[in-house]
């Protein structure tokens, strides 16, 4: 990329200026697209100049010291060379726009491979990644800079997977630190959250103890985090999350840890994350230097000159004689084949789950795929949410595992398409695993025909409800088994741009947060519901006071609506109930959950569980499960988390 550089090439205060780096740009070359990350100081932008894709960092500029702190980065990144270090190609330092343009680095962000694709590197991965990442610090160093928010959710990987050191926006240089007095330190800023937010800076899981007990950082606070962040590598565990081992019991995540009670932890206590094991294949020399990196004691801590000269040993030990390693690993994708992470533990003679994904060859002519449901002509003026998710099951107090779920984002490679389900099973598993198999296949074909997601949603549970009876009922096993009827309730969500569409049939449910408060996206399908008894009743079902509620046929079913049960038809239907809701910046997050998270959890108390949780949405799913497990729930528990905008996983541990 070779752009014309204007003289004088310099910020509109004159402070920053380069001769290889063009600082201020026509708006003809450049063209901000979608974003594809929010945060509380900036948004970033795919977009293209010169014609060729970028990543373009808008910082929000309300106050001078906003403008004053842009000045200063820009500064910094001017002066840095390296190839550790993410690149900067341009920038646009005069009013209004504000801007930094990177080179666009392929496979993203560490932290969201880790914690959202689930990617587990091999260990000469996770050597490379760690030697080069060590190599950019050292370079840092050297010429005088401390980095201060070294954190995987900074390091951006190529796509040889290559680690790139990124955001300088709390870096200063070594000196300047220095002058910084106890006097005028405590003087400046004031407190956020129990911490300074001028000069006590970074994310609090991966700062060192002389950070938290606000004294002056130095580079050796870098290698602190940098020992905290490799072991994050290794283990694929956000630091103070995990429960492997009993003496990390007390953790963030397990015991409600505040910031200052985290912060007592690791500074007066030596709490620290829990260490790779043997069992990620990660030589014992390299866990040796990960303590020494982490130690309570600065002075103990190696220089990242020692580091390097450690790493090198413990690669020529591993038969790694060259760094970089090729290897041809691809991040996880969904494609036919793969509906996404799919629960089917229960077992019988028949695999259902088998029979459900078998299902479309049995449809003449049918195909996959996704319609353009792009309504918009001009999607710059469109909010537009960006997404992550995870999940959470287990059987709680029963014997068996009844639930099952299937996550598909970016639907047959649709930027803008996602899909998420869950299905809870009764009489049996057999429905439930069905489903997962089918039902996103039969929503996949509809989805290409139907005039909209909302009608594609309730062709594709009828259509599921009415292939699996025929394969029930055609299933020479199943006719032999007379009073065999199982069902399952299920809810589905699909987003298409801007536009969320929740079908819902039974009692599993979904609420989307909306600025701070829970709104419900679905309704219960139950008996002791009256619209519902009288709906049952009108087509000929009987329901009648059974134990101790409302319920249906001789069954004695407590939902009115369900894929399967077809002894219990029409009445109860698996047609669902289907809603609509327009996304906007003060959505949140979308919880889904079978019964046996909503039996024992309000959904106002799934909203105040949510703000006490590290943000990332694999962990918050598996701590509102465990929450409903210890709240006495009897049934099995499934739950999806999905964040509509951007969140740093584990930035704010409340």
């Amino acid at each position: 990329m070779v752009l014309e550089i204007v003289h004088p090439n310099s910020c509109i205060r004159g402070c920053c200026s380069s001769d290889s780096i063009p600082l201020h740009l026509p708006s003809s070359s450049y063209s901000l697209l979608l974003p594809i990350a929010r945060g509380a100081e900036s948004v970033v932008y795919d977009a293209t100049l010169d014609g060729k894709r970028v990543a373009v960092k808008k910082p929000v500029l309300s106050t001078s010291d906003d403008i004053n702190k842009f000045h200063k980065e820009l500064q910094l990144l001017c002066k840095l060379n390296h190839q550790g270090i993410a690149t900067l190609v341009a920038a646009h330092a005069r009013p209004p726009n504000y801007m930094f343009f990177f080179k666009l680095y392929e496979f993203g962000n560490l932290s969201q491979k880790l914690h959202v694709e689930e990617w587990n590197p091999s260990i000469n991965q996770a050597l490379m990644i760690t030697r080069q990442l060590a190599n950019a610090l050292q370079y840092l160093h050297n010429i005088g800079i401390i980095h201060r928010d070294v954190k995987p959710a900074n390091v951006l990987l190529d796509k040889s997977l290559r680690p790139h050191l990124a955001d300088f926006g709390l870096s200063e240089y070594k000196q300047d630190l220095k002058q910084v007095t106890l006097e005028n330190w405590r003087s400046s800023g004031k407190p956020t959250g129990g911490f300074h937010k001028k000069n006590m800076v970074g994310t609090l899981i991966y700062m060192a103890p002389e950070v938290l007990r606000k004294e002056i950082q130095t580079e050796k606070s870098d290698v602190y985090s940098f020992g905290i962040s490799i072991n994050e590598l290794l283990t694929g565990v956000v630091p103070y999350t995990d429960l492997r081992t009993e003496a990390q019991a007390h953790t963030v995540l397990e015991m409600n840890y505040t910031e200052q009670q985290l912060t007592a932890a690791v500074v007066s206590e030596g709490l620290r994350p829990a260490l790779a094991g043997t069992e990620s294949g990660a030589p014992p020399r390299l866990l040796s230097l990960i303590q020494r990196c982490w130690d309570a004691d600065m002075h103990n801590r190696p220089s990242f000159d020692d580091i390097i000269t450690e790493l090198d040993l413990i690669m020529e030990n591993n038969k790694m004689l060259k760094v970089e390693e090729k290897e041809n690993i691809l991040p996880q994708s969904f494609s036919n084949d793969d509906i996404g992470q799919i629960i089917q533990p229960y077992k019988e003679n028949i695999n259902w789950f088998v029979q459900g994904e078998n299902i479309l060859k049995t449809v003449n002519g049918s195909s996959l795929g996704v319609k353009n449901w792009n309504i918009y002509s001009d999607i710059s003026s469109v909010y537009l949410p960006v997404l992550s998710w995870g999940s959470f099951a287990t059987c709680g107090r029963r014997e068996s595992m009844e639930d099952t779920h299937f996550l598909m984002p970016h639907v047959e490679n649709q930027k803008d398409v996602h899909m998420f389900g869950i299905f809870d099973g009764h009489r049996g598993g057999a429905a439930a695993e069905f489903c997962v198999g089918a039902l996103p296949r039969l929503l996949l074909q509809t989805l290409d025909h139907a005039t909209s997601p909302h009608d594609a949603l309730k062709e594709a549970f009828i259509n599921t409800d009415v292939a699996f009876r025929k394969e029930l009922n055609s299933n020479s096993e199943c006719k032999s088994k007379k009073e065999y009827h199982p069902g399952c309730t299920a809810i589905g969500a699909v987003i298409v741009e801007n536009r969320l569409f929740v079908a819902n049939a039974g009692d599993c449910r979904a609420i989307l947060c909306r600025a701070g408060s829970a709104i419900p996206l679905s309704k219960d399908h139950v008996a002791s519901s009256p619209e519902e008894r009288e709906r049952v009743m009108s087509v000929g079902g009987e329901v009648k006071w059974q134990l101790d509620t409302w319920r249906v046929g001789q069954a004695a079913l407590q939902v009115t609506r369900s894929i399967g049960d077809d002894d219990l038809k029409p009445g109860v239907t698996a047609e669902p109930e289907v809603t609509e809701t327009i996304l906007s910046d003060e959505d949140e997050y979308l919880v889904m959950g079978s019964d046996g998270l909503w039996d024992v959890v309000r959904n106002d108390e799934v909203v105040e569980i949510m703000k006490k949780t590290v943000k990332e949405p694999g962990m918050c799913s598996k701590r509102l499960a465990m929450e409903a497990a210890e709240r006495g729930s009897n049934d099995n528990i499934t739950v999806i988390v999905v964040f509509l905008h951007p969140v740093s996983t584990a930035e704010r541990i409340y």
